[in-house]
C-alpha cells in the first residue's frame, strides 16, 4: 500500500474553490458606466441652452414645489343693490298724476283734494272732514266712493304706496282710540282699506302721526290750519314695491 502522504478525511472536508465566479465582471460594468457618463457629459457640453425656455421651466417647476395662497376679492359686475334688484317695475309719476287729475272733475273728494308731483314721490293729501264724521274712523259713504276710484288707478300700478295719517291739536274724545295719534293711524288704515275694495291688492305701509306736523304747517288762521291738518295723505313713491 503506498502512502501518499495526504490525509483523505482533511482532503473530503477541506474547502474547495469556486470554479468561474470572480470579479472579473464588475470590472467591466464599471467601465461601461464611466463611457456611458463621458458620452452623456459630452453631449451636455454640445448643447446650447436656451434661456428663455430654461427659465420658463425654472418657474413652472418652483410654482408647483413652492404653491402660494392667492386672495380673490369679489368685485360688482354691475351697479345693482338688494333694493333694485328685487323691486316691481314702477309707473312714471307724471302719467300718474295726470290719470288722477281726470278724476278730480266729477268727483267732491278729490276736487278738494291735492294732487301734487314732488321730488321722489306723488302725494295725494285728502281732508279729513269729507272723509270722516268728527272723531271717527270710519270712511263716509262719500269718502268710500272716492277710495274706489282712487284704488281703482292704483290697482294697475306698481309703485310702493304709503299712507299717513294727521289730525289737528285737540285732544281725541273716541272710545275706540286713546290719543290723536292712534286715530291717525286708524284712519290711515281705513283708506287703505277703502283702496283694497277696488281690488287694490298690493301692501301698503300705514301711519299715525297724530299733530306731530302742526307746527310745520303754514301760519295761517287757526281755523283754517286745524281743517288742514285733519287729512290722510296717500303717496305714491318712484320706486317699485319688494317682491
Amino acid at each position: 500500500m503506498i502512502n501518499t502522504g495526504r490525509n483523505v478525511g482533511a482532503d473530503r472536508f477541506s474547502p474547495k474553490k469556486e470554479e468561474g465566479k470572480t470579479g472579473a465582471w464588475m470590472v467591466t460594468f464599471t467601465d461601461l458606466v464611466s463611457l456611458m457618463l463621458t458620452f452623456f457629459v459630452m453631449l451636455f457640453s454640445m448643447a446650447t441652452v436656451q434661456i428663455d425656455k430654461w427659465d420658463a421651466i425654472t418657474d413652472s417647476l418652483s410654482t408647483t414645489l413652492n404653491p402660494t395662497k392667492t386672495e380673490t376679492v369679489a368685485t360688482a359686475t354691475a351697479d345693482y343693490n338688494i333694493s333694485t334688484v328685487f323691486r316691481e317695475r314702477a309707473i312714471n309719476l307724471e302719467y300718474l298724476q295726470a290719470v288722477l287729475q281726470e278724476k278730480v272733475v266729477n268727483d267732491e273728494v278729490l276736487g278738494r283734494s291735492l294732487i301734487q308731483l314732488l321730488d321722489d314721490r306723488l302725494l295725494i293729501s285728502l281732508p279729513g272732514d269729507l272723509l270722516f264724521t268728527q272723531g271717527s274712523k270710519n270712511l263716509s259713504t262719500r269718502a268710500a266712493e272716492t277710495m274706489l276710484k282712487i284704488g281703482d288707478v292704483l290697482r294697475h300700478v306698481s309703485n310702493q304706496i304709503v299712507i299717513t295719517g294727521h289730525t289737528d291739536p285737540q285732544p281725541a274724545s273716541g272710545q275706540d282710540y286713546a290719543s290723536n295719534w292712534e286715530l291717525s293711524l286708524f284712519r290711515a288704515i281705513a283708506v287703505g282699506n277703502g283702496l283694497r275694495k277696488s281690488g287694490f291688492s298690493q301692501e301698503f305701509l300705514a301711519y299715525g302721526y297724530g299733530d306731530s306736523g302742526y307746527d310745520q304747517l303754514p301760519a295761517i288762521p287757526k281755523e283754517k290750519k286745524d281743517a288742514l291738518a285733519r287729512r290722510v295723505d296717500i303717496m305714491v313713491l318712484q320706486t317699485g314695491v319688494l317682491k
